[in-house]
């Protein structure tokens, strides 16, 4: 636990909740010309997107529903692996207009199987919102429609994203210091 506390302590703070509030403010105007229109089906994915999730829908002022799905490659370690499958969602997905919302952009494989699952679901479109992007040319797939914000390669944690499964209660996104990377 001792370890976990200096990960926080010591990590950089790239974002703060003002600079997150802003970018989801920004997302939610691009989102509402996009979508206000056609009755979308919002999906969070957990559990990395509850905090984006949280906080973006309250500032859509349009008819939408929101579901979840939960894939993961993270689990509690710091390296992607083979996706695991945890819930798919109870809505019907044929014939919807499909916003993921995702709380970074990284490799892209998660994302990916996510818009093949929604495709393979009959989904009428499938779009992506991300809080995060991170830079870094390793990328697969579609990049989201609609970014908030970009990182460097770096991991980075807080607001709804963890560090070997803490601190996605973390005021802010903070990156861990680089030869404290797991």
């Amino acid at each position: 636990m001792k370890q976990l506390q200096h990960i926080f302590d010591s990590a950089d703070k790239l974002y703060s909740m003002d600079d997150i509030d802003k970018a989801l403010t920004r997302l939610a105007e691009s989102l509402k010309a996009a979508f206000s229109q056609s009755n979308p089906l919002f999906l969070c994915v957990m559990n990395g997107s509850v905090m984006t999730t949280g906080h973006l829908l309250p500032k859509l002022n349009f008819l939408l529903e929101l579901d979840y799905i939960h894939v993961s490659r993270y689990g509690d370690k710091t390296t992607g692996g083979d996706l695991n499958w945890f819930h798919k969602p109870a809505s019907e997905l044929s014939g919807r207009t499909v916003v993921l919302v995702e709380d970074i952009f990284d490799e892209g494989v998660t994302v990916q199987a996510l818009r093949e699952y929604c495709e393979q679901a009959g989904a009428e479109s499938v779009s992506c919102v991300t809080l995060i992007d991170k830079l870094h040319n390793n990328k697969v797939g579609i990049f989201p429609e609609y970014i908030g914000l970009t990182v460097p390669d770096r991991y980075v944690f807080g607001f709804g994203m963890d560090y070997q499964g803490y601190w996605r209660n973390a005021p802010g996104i903070y990156a861990v210091k680089k030869d404290e990377e797991a």
